[in-house]
């Protein structure tokens, strides 16, 4: 065909003007020049020729909302269009047939077009671009990917930027992402997030950073090293769970490298004024040696006080060994389950106890610290020598633990090496360090690990500094005496009275006995030391924990959880933030010989007080929120022993050891979704009573909320089971049960219903019985 080939007959101009309308929204999709966009427009019937009917316009009238908007076509403009279109038809098609190798016949010199056929009337080509599939491997095709991969790119670029991106949604696409330029850019979205944010999600960068490939672990290395120059404390909780994490011989070698670079990263601690000590970077790594040997010291005493048979023997060896501990401090060491920054400065070594455990000896320790701005820069706080009176005192009641005589006759003139001598902090720093003898010590300055020394102003003061012990041992034993308990001393649970003491009691009589008491930034602090646990299931589970509490909140469903800190020492060892005020059920029903209501009603007073009906409340809101972590998470080993109870009335689970795919010696023998006994429902007021359905409706109404973000909780479990030797990930279907219990094809429903059923087979639970049973048989657990 020719330029005559499209000039518009007669016959097909009155055609189209009595064509129906077709809708607006169709035609308006139509990527047309805006030359000719109205020109594709619909016609009303009859509008050609003579005079409008009913009062209609000449040409065809385009109905938009309530207003109408007439358009008046001139014959020769809509053959010029019409021209216009069908060029730029031919030049497509050009570039495609010179692109393609001419492997399809293109509209050239007015030819028929490809899809006629013999016999058949041809069809007329397609205007709209998008409508053409253009064939694999053109030109055009490679620009519609780039296209279409731009343009997703741009809305993934939207949504990194937005508000809405948070650090759990940055975790995901950094787990879940395959292109680097995504992993890269997540990479750098971490310098923006809030280092407390971050740093709940720490094992998981650090597993992908060891486990996953060299692009993920590039992203996060930068962000990792800039928090490890930055801070200490960040480097040593790198270097703590890196070690827990690091992998068999047989996986990547990176970790194994990183885990002892990361020291020497977290410590190059750039030179400035209020840090004028820091001289060249070899020197930086010994400035970490105080607070590691520190924590090697705490998990040495529980490693020999598990080779002691009896409680009373390992908890006078534990006073012991944390009475010499005390001769190293104060110095620049910190708990790291602390949320604020300090100087440790005394252990009060009578306070400790050794908790329950068949096995091993895990102990709990009361730290004495002083509050700084930053503990990096900040000096150690001065030495508050004890009197003589409690030093003498102290040394005779020391058993044999590695002593000799010569030593003990010394009256610790000097500080003892009753170890081996990488046991020492820093042999060096601490020299003639004396503690009997003020008229001898060493100068005070702020070196490596600034062991604690005498203070001058305090030994040169004349006043009668050694009269006041015998005051404080008496005020002591007073308050002692009027301490009000129902708990008794029990040789073989020497922890129960300890724990029940009302904590806020603990730190004014702690306080008052304390040299360091009087100053206004001291503080006391709490720590449980565990050696010969695997505390990166714990850690697991606090992430969950976490995780579900941020969500109730979120979703305003008043469950009540208290998750408690871990930190992971190595592969064995660790250290647990304790819960206060709380006692477990196995001690309640040992000391007081009631029931659990009993014990409420006596604890709380009558059914009607105020105090009672607010103890029985926080007892089933949490008693909901752990029935349901239990369920989600598979948690086993329920006995007794491992349920605390605090003053307020809430229930408490603690000791994590077995969730996911791991039982007791894994033989799943606990098959209840959850613990609840009957003692349980009776505090809940009994089957019918308003609070067991206020109970069953908590439950419903926080497995809703859990489903809704399903994905946040299960990312923390699947992406520490990369690379896992951990039992909780034991077979392959771990991952998968965990989100068939969130239940997302159920409805509201059909979830009361699985509730009611699990709620009632669990208080039916004949395994639960006989679980508690075994307990006592075997270790006494009531």
């Amino acid at each position: 065909m020719g330029d005559t080939d499209v000039e518009l007959s007669p016959a097909q101009v009155e055609e189209l003007q009595q064509s129906p309308s077709a809708s607006s929204t169709s035609t308006s999709s139509l990527p047309s020049s805006p030359s000719c966009n109205h020109l594709l427009q619909p016609v009303s019937p009859g509008s050609s020729g003579g005079s409008p009917r009913g009062g209609s316009p000449p040409l065809g009238v385009i109905s938009e909302g309530v207003s109408e908007l007439s358009v008046v076509i001139d014959p020769e403009v809509a053959k010029k269009a019409c021209q216009e279109v069908l060029q730029k038809v031919k030049l497509l098609k050009v570039e495609d047939e010179g692109a393609g190798g001419g492997t399809e016949k293109g509209l050239v010199n007015g030819s028929a077009h490809p899809e006629a056929k013999e016999g058949g009337g041809s069809k007329p080509p397609k205007i709209r671009e998008e409508e053409e599939e253009p064939l694999p491997g053109t030109v055009k095709s490679a620009r519609r990917r780039q296209k279409n991969n731009s343009s997703k790119q741009s809305w993934l670029l939207r949504l990194f930027e937005s508000k809405l991106f948070d650090i759990s949604m940055a975790i995901s696409y950094l787990y879940n992402s395959k292109e680097p330029g995504v992993q890269a850019y997540i990479g750098n979205r971490l310098f923006s997030f809030r280092y407390e944010d971050v740093d709940f999600y720490l094992p998981q960068l650090l597993n992908m950073y060891i486990h996953m490939d060299e692009d993920v672990g590039d992203a996060i290395k930068p962000y990792v090293v800039h928090r490890c120059r930055q801070s200490i404390s960040f480097s040593l909780h790198h270097a703590h769970a890196e070690h827990g994490l690091s992998p068999s011989k047989r996986t990547h070698q990176r970790s194994k490298s990183d885990a002892t670079v990361s020291i020497s990263l977290s410590s190059n601690l750039k030179r400035t004024a209020s840090n004028p000590k820091v001289e060249s970077s070899q020197d930086e790594p010994v400035r970490l040696t105080p607070q590691r040997e520190f924590i090697k010291s705490l998990m040495g005493i529980g490693k020999r006080l598990a080779t002691l048979p009896t409680k009373e023997q390992k908890t006078q060896r534990l006073i012991s060994e944390l009475s010499l501990l005390n001769h190293k401090l104060p110095a620049r060491v910190w708990l790291p389950t602390a949320a604020f920054d300090h100087h440790v400065v005394r252990v009060p070594h009578t306070q400790a106890v050794v908790l329950n455990s068949k096995d091993k000896a895990p102990y709990l320790i009361y730290v004495e610290v002083l509050e700084c701005e930053n503990f990096e820069t900040s000096s150690v706080p001065v030495r508050i020598p004890e009197t003589r009176i409690r030093s003498t005192r102290s040394v005779e009641n020391l058993p044999d633990c590695g002593i000799t005589a010569e030593q003990r006759a010394g009256s610790f003139s000097t500080v003892p090496n009753y170890d081996n001598d990488d046991e020492a902090w820093s042999v060096d720093d601490i020299g003639e360090l004396q503690v009997e003898l003020p008229e001898i010590h060493t100068n005070s300055c702020d070196n490596i690990s600034q062991f604690s020394v005498d203070s001058i102003t305090s030994q040169e003061s004349k006043e009668p500094v050694f009269i006041a012990a015998g005051d404080i041992r008496r005020r002591l034993s007073e308050q002692l005496a009027h301490t009000p308990t129902t708990f008794k001393r029990d040789p073989e649970d020497p922890s129960a009275v300890a724990l029940k003491e009302p904590w806020q009691e603990k730190v004014r009589r702690i306080r008052e006995g304390s040299p360091y008491g009087h100053l206004p930034n001291w503080r006391l602090l709490s720590v449980i030391v565990k050696c010969g646990d695997d505390l990166r299931q714990e850690l697991l589970a606090y992430q969950v924990l976490k995780q579900l509490q941020s969500i109730w909140e979120q979703e305003r469903v008043p469950l009540w959880i208290k998750p408690y800190k871990i930190l992971v020492i190595s592969s064995d060892s660790g250290m647990i933030e304790p819960v206060v005020n709380a006692v477990s059920l196995h001690q309640v029903k040992k000391q007081s010989q009631l029931s659990l209501l009993d014990y409420f009603l006596q604890d709380h007073g009558n059914y009607t007080t105020e105090a009672f009906l607010t103890a029985q409340r926080n007892f089933v809101q949490s008693c909901a929120g752990y029935c349901l972590v239990c369920y989600l998470l598979q948690v086993k080993d329920r006995h007794n022993g491992n349920i605390l109870l605090d003053s307020e009335g809430h229930i408490i689970h603690i000791d994590f050891g077995f969730i996911l795919s791991s039982s007791p010696r894994n033989l799943g023998f606990e098959t209840s979704a959850f613990k609840l006994t009957s003692e349980f429902v009776d505090v809940m007021g009994g089957l019918d009573g308003d609070m067991f359905n206020y109970y069953k409706m908590l439950m419903l109404q926080g497995l809703i909320a859990a489903r809704k973000h399903m994905e946040k909780v299960v990312q923390i479990v699947e992406i520490m089971q990369q690379g896992s030797q951990l039992p909780c990930f034991h077979g392959s279907s771990t991952i998968r049960n965990l989100k068939e219990r969130f239940h997302m094809n159920l409805t509201e429903e059909q979830l009361q219903v699985l509730v009611e059923q699990m709620v009632d087979g669990s208080m039916r639970s004949i395994t639960t019985k006989l679980y508690d049973g075994f307990q006592y048989l075997t270790n006494g657990i009531m």
